[in-house]
């Protein structure tokens, strides 16, 4: 039944964003040179590595410079990359990966193998679970990226404060998850952009 309703609300969404995806794409391709598209090596099911797809919001290789990206000013960040990021479009193609099977609508957000070398074997448990476009705890942090802004080690921020709340998030709400709290978690999104 999730997977069912994965794929249906993914073929919806991707068919809705069309037009909104079609002038983003035009947008980056005009702003700076690279793809339009950024994949990104993420953790999955079981440990499994796959790879994330996004529109670029950064100049090329600018992960290199680090994962993390610390407020909306963060000057590897293109012009049309703070708009999508702001507003969280950079996120919409990942419905691809759910139509592939690789990620899920809801579930816990996919980490970098980086950060995941620092899970405890409790929080290993979140990778029982099939990755998501949201979860409660994107919700809770929907301006993490301030927070980090705001912090004189935003590293240690996410290793020691932020991440480990958010595993805590989705192993509280996977104790209880079914595909009508999956859809509530969906609208709580929704409704989280547009009143952004």
């Amino acid at each position: 039944m999730k997977r069912l309703m994965d794929v249906i609300l993914s073929s919806l969404i991707l068919i809705a964003f069309l037009p909104i995806g079609l002038i983003i794409s035009c947008g980056i391709a005009l702003e700076s040179r690279g793809g339009i598209f950024y994949l990104q090596e993420r953790i999955g099911l079981g440990g499994k590595p796959f790879m994330l797809l996004k529109f670029r919001s950064m100049r090329p290789n600018a992960d290199r410079q680090g994962k993390l990206t610390v407020g909306e000013r963060d000057p590897r960040i293109t012009r049309v990359g703070a708009f999508v990021r702001k507003y969280k479009l950079d996120e919409f193609p990942q419905f691809i990966n759910v139509l592939k099977g690789d990620m899920s609508v809801v579930g816990p957000r996919p980490e970098v193998m980086e950060y995941v070398r620092h899970y405890t074997d409790a929080q290993r448990k979140v990778l029982d679970y099939k990755p998501g476009i949201t979860d409660l705890a994107s919700i809770s942090y929907f301006e993490e990226n301030k927070i980090l802004a705001n912090s004189k080690d935003p590293e240690r921020t996410y290793l020691e404060v932020i991440m480990p709340e958010k595993i805590r998030i989705n192993l509280e709400y996977q104790l209880s998850a079914s595909v009508w709290r999956d859809l509530g978690v969906v609208w709580k999104t929704a409704m989280r952009m547009i009143a952004k």
